[in-house]
């Protein structure tokens, strides 16, 4: 054989010869890692990673099942990574997974030296690349600043990880189009942050003209936290804090900073995630009115790729694009992942602005891991970290991040605070009300919204406040609702409001979510300071209400629940730090309150962030991922996933409801995708997409109950269709059939 193939035929009839497949990889792979630093190392992956397909077994199998839908069954990556084991170190670990993902140390130190066919292999493989000598006489491929802290170095071959996989798919699938493998062109910060301001001078100009204007108070203090913003961003890269209140436009002032920010000290791109998909969406539906949708990429589990325009998949699968909004799972379980489809992006993150929208949301248990991370981008990878918040938690308090500096882009928050004060807060505790006496008083009011801590304190306020069902400006909302319910409950809620109709919304927390609503008087059940802040966030929140301002009633209730242990301590907190005295939107109190919950939880011992902190220390990416292994000395596989790092916790399972609302037309709609998933040999993306409006997530424990398992029929996977009744207020409701734990 006097050619060596990558690949077999493309559409145009036409073989990868592996020198043009490895060559073109490490150049994309080194110009990735270049911004970190790491260019010598990605190149040298890039230029192994198929190495091991110069072996005369491994050709004859790609000629052999060239023209079927067949692998070739030879193994490959395993040469390249012993051949990079000396230069690369555990940095190799990139070629052995660019397939199957990151592993861990032992599995590339166990791997045998070169069997007898590798020498040949070896021989024919430097025939093909030449350039590939170089790295195997050279010295340590790992950059300096790795060498010095472990920590740096795990973030550190994640990111080059990332590099070598975005390399290897665009070069392979540059082939199967018979095209050249294409990179988006350096974007024009300057450009974007020019056309970002002028847009939003247009967008102001036009609210002003249509008469939709907050009180001239609220407008003056949202223009002083833009311009506190737009002179912050002149500052040097590293960690920011935007503590702002609710309504105060943070989401336009954050990105202001990062664009100019990025404008003037030349970062490459600006990612922000938030931790709720419907705020991802309000959110990128704002930077597209500034910025256009050729701009700005929004990537969440809820976005079309197939009606999206032509660009946005491969930038989806990279963030290869000006402007990313996506939600802080999708951000942090990649940057704790292990597998290439999740790990492809990470690349991007150096030298980018990360803005982390509503921060106080980040899971507790998993900060330490978090705030590491955090700290590693902002000081070896020039990464510029903002955190935005209402609330802001004291991270600074925490070990990992003593003596990290912050930068505060808003000067004064305390005297923001107090200048944009929309609401006033009462305490209902002595005594305690019931569940009933609440649902009473918020009926006294024209207009309310009333926020519990679980879906059963949801359907028992409602259903006090409407027990015969004919009032229809009584509404409720919780995640029993599928989503095509809940934004049919919330344009109903918003038409009222706007029309100066009476209604009583009654919530679980789902309504704290970033959703933009204005009641003049809100309910909350006792909860963390966080969550009650966010709540009074709805109340006035336009700022129209005048100098007596919105009511926010912090209510004790004596049969009220929590959602779970942790959620509870939150609650038992704010009891603490803010009963009957302090407002929970005084940032000194805050920060006590936020050390009090860190030391109540323990979270400098916490089990789960410790567990994964040793993986990442040890660069066992499987036991980060997946958890360590049970049985850590034996030879058995099992894993204890309740300490893997995973954002999202609640195990659930989705169950596709009957919903049809007032479009009699969409009655069986939800069964009748269900159905054809259910028929279907090879369900297609846009079916999964499409029945998502109709699913309800159950919890796992619920649904192994053989008297709900009755009325839950398979659809695929994990996928179930529900049987029961669904109704048409508070959607699925098994109280009738089993006493359900709060949740």
């Amino acid at each position: 054989m006097n050619q060596l193939w990558a690949h077999s035929r493309n559409d145009k009839g036409e073989r990868h010869t592996l020198r043009d497949h490895l060559i073109s990889t490490g150049e994309l792979a080194a110009r990735f890692a270049e911004p970190f630093g790491a260019a010598p190392l990605a190149r040298a992956l890039g230029l192994f990673h198929d190495a091991g397909k110069a072996s005369c077994s491994w050709q004859e199998a790609l000629l052999a099942v060239e023209g079927q839908d067949r692998r070739t069954g030879v193994p490959h990556k395993e040469f390249g990574a012993v051949a990079l084991r000396g230069p690369a170190h555990v940095a190799a670990l990139a070629v052995l997974g660019h397939h199957g993902g990151l592993t861990r140390p032992s599995d590339l130190s166990d791997l045998p030296d070169l069997p007898a066919e590798d020498p040949e292999t070896l021989r024919r493989f430097l025939d093909a690349v030449p350039e590939a000598k170089d790295f195997l006489s050279g010295g340590n491929l790992i950059p300096e600043n790795w060498r010095r802290c472990q920590s740096t170095a795990e973030v550190g071959i994640r990111l080059v990880f990332s590099a070598l996989v975005d390399a290897d798919r665009l070069d392979t699938g540059a082939h199967r189009a018979g095209t050249e493998p294409t990179v988006r062109p350096a974007p024009d910060m300057e450009q974007l942050w020019k056309r970002y301001d002028q847009e939003r001078v247009n967008v102001l100009a036009k609210r002003a003209a249509s008469g939709k204007r907050a009180d001239p108070v609220v407008d003056t203090a949202r223009e002083q936290v833009y311009q506190d913003a737009v002179r912050a961003a002149e500052r040097p890269g590293g960690l920011f804090r935007m503590a702002a209140p609710t309504g105060s436009a943070k989401t336009m002032a954050a990105g202001a900073f990062a664009l100019r920010h990025a404008a003037l000290h030349g970062k490459s791109r600006v990612i922000v995630a938030v931790p709720f998909t419907t705020i991802t969406e309000q959110n990128a539906g704002r930077y597209r009115e500034l910025l256009g949708a050729d701009v700005v990429l929004e990537h969440h589990s809820s976005v079309d790729l197939d009606t999206a325009p032509r660009w946005y998949r491969p930038a989806a699968e990279n963030w290869d694009a000006d402007f990313i909004v996506t939600t802080t799972v999708q951000l942090f379980d990649s940057l704790f992942g292990r597998k290439p489809e999740r790990s492809r992006k990470l690349h991007r993150l150096a030298n980018s602005v990360i803005v982390l929208d509503e921060v106080q949301a980040l899971p507790l248990s998993l900060l330490t891991p978090i705030l590491d991370v955090l700290r590693v981008l902002a000081e070896e990878f020039g990464t510029t970290v903002v955190l935005s918040s209402a609330t802001q938690p004291a991270f600074q308090s925490l070990p990992v991040w003593k003596d990290f500096p912050v930068t505060d882009i808003v000067p004064d928050p305390t005297r923001l605070f107090d200048d944009l004060r929309r609401v006033r807060y009462e305490w209902w505790c002595d005594p305690r009300p019931t569940l009933a006496e609440i649902a009473e008083a918020a009926l006294d009011e024209r207009q309310c919204l009333v926020v519990v801590n679980t879906t059963g304190n949801a359907r028992t306020v409602y259903r006090h406040a409407n027990p015969d069902e004919t009032s229809p400006h009584v509404l409720h909302l919780s995640a029993r609702l599928c989503g095509a319910h809940r934004q049919q409950v919330l344009h109903d809620a918003n038409r009222r409001l706007n029309a100066d109709e009476p209604i009583l919304l009654v919530s679980t927390q789902l309504i704290e979510a970033g959703v933009d609503i204005d009641f003049p008087v809100v309910y909350r059940v006792l909860a963390g300071a966080d969550a009650v802040q966010q709540a009074a966030g709805r109340a006035n929140r336009e700022g129209t209400l005048g100098r007596e301002g919105g009511r926010v009633v912090i209510v004790v209730p004596e049969d009220g629940g929590y959602p779970g242990a942790e959620y509870r301590a939150l609650a038992e907190q704010t009891s603490v730090h803010f009963w009957e005295g302090q407002d929970p939107d005084r940032l000194d109190a805050l920060d006590r309150y936020y050390r009090g919950v860190y030391s109540a939880l323990n979270l400098a011992d916490n089990r789960r962030a410790n567990a994964v902190q040793r993986g990442r220390a040890a660069f066992d990416y499987q036991s980060v991922a997946e958890g360590p292994l049970l049985d850590a000395g034996g030879a058995g596989t099992a894993r204890d996933r309740e300490l893997a790092f995973r954002m999202i916790d609640e195990d659930t399972v989705p169950v596709v409801v009957d919903f049809h609302g007032k479009n009699k037309d969409h009655k069986g709609e939800g069964p009748r995708l269900a159905e054809r998933l259910r028929s279907s040999t090879n369900p297609t993306p846009q079916d999964f997409r499409a029945v998502q409006p109709y699913v309800v997530p159950l919890p796992r424990a619920l649904l192994n109950r053989p008297d709900i398992r009755a009325i839950c029929r398979p659809v695929v996977g994990d996928l179930h269709e529900w049987a029961g009744d669904y109704h048409e207020a508070y959607g699925i409701d098994t109280t009738d059939i089993v006493q359900e734990e709060v949740w």
